[in-house]
């Protein structure tokens, strides 16, 4: 364990800090689950490199979703699961239990702002679509209560934040849809019509700045094809999404999560162990920013202490 003593600039000791076994990174991205696996990565988003091993969920699943506070990563759902798992971000280490969803499910969205999360449709247990939208406290734990329900049920439609609106779009119904919904985080209430994507997709990679959101690749078909395409919203305002750019190449079933400034594009069904970013602010192709601690990242969750929803 290094020592210290003696030093007192605070620029200094967070330098120092990476000689210890945690992410004392102020924009730390998790990474979690996926096919087989129960591992937690984390990178820091705005240095890239490859990222490192943070501890395991309390069980193995896929099909999961991951939403985040200044403090805790939280993921839920999964394949006929109705588990919620929660990390304390400064610190790396297996997750805990936080509590249960509503109702069994999996391949849902997940948005939050920094004291509320929602967890978004999906499947449940014998494949039926869920409208339902789930919240809980993230500083607390317990389960997940009512919020309200989306237009239709659905799933793999996925979101992102403000400080106080959330918005989830994509997904399947009978084939996939390009419908975005937008909710008020504090209160509950019903989704509302947003706008629609450039092009119909399920299970889209999301994040978000506090004013604009991201919608990267999906499948395009509910199928398995893939799509290569970059939309972006203002999240404020209700409207169409408009074209951002492209991925390093057509992927679906990956992960996004981001800081204010950038967003990170993690695994997938074609590269499962490749993370890509963008620059929110701008528009623009996705670069190559490290890779992940394996193969198998695809049809996982993510989240960040400092996703689009803290400003």
């Amino acid at each position: 364990m290094p020592n210290y003593q003696g030093v007192w600039s605070l620029s200094t000791q967070m330098q120092n800090a990476s000689a210890w076994p945690r992410p004392f990174a102020s924009d730390v991205g998790l990474f979690a689950g996926g096919v087989t696996v129960a591992n937690i990565d984390f990178v820091s988003i705005s240095s890239n490199a490859n990222a490192l091993d943070f501890g395991d969920l309390t069980q193995a699943r896929y099909n999961l979703v991951g939403l985040g506070s200044s403090t805790r990563g939280v993921f839920g759902g999964g394949q006929t699961y109705d588990v919620i798992d929660f990390v304390t971000v400064s610190s790396t280490g297996n997750a805990s239990d936080f509590g249960n969803l509503t109702v069994a499910s999996y391949s849902k969205g997940a948005l939050s702002s920094n004291t509320r999360g929602l967890f978004i449709a999906g499947s449940n247990a014998a494949g039926a679509l869920l409208a339902t939208i789930d919240y809980i406290t993230i500083g607390s734990t317990g389960n997940a209560s009512d919020f309200g329900d989306t237009t239709v049920a659905k799933q793999k439609a996925d979101g992102f934040s403000s400080t106080t609106r959330g918005v989830y779009g994509g997904g399947t119904v009978s084939g996939t849809i390009n419908v975005i919904e937008y909710v008020t985080i504090a209160n509950t209430g019903n989704g509302a019509d947003f706008g629609d994507l450039t092009v119909a997709r399920a299970d889209p990679a999301t994040f978000s700045s506090s004013t604009r959101g991201i919608f990267a690749g999906g499948d395009s078909s509910g199928g398995g094809t893939a799509n290569e395409v970059i939309d972006y919203v203002t999240i404020a305002s209700a409207g169409n999404a408009t074209d951002f750019g492209n991925l390093l190449a057509a992927n679906r079933n990956s992960a996004g999560c981001s800081s204010t400034t950038r967003g990170l594009i993690g695994g997938g069904s074609v590269n499962s162990d490749v993370i890509q970013f963008v620059t929110i602010a701008s528009t623009g192709n996705a670069s190559d920013f490290g890779d992940l601690t394996g193969s198998g990242k695809r049809n996982f969750g993510a989240c960040s202490n400092v996703h689009g929803g803290i400003a």
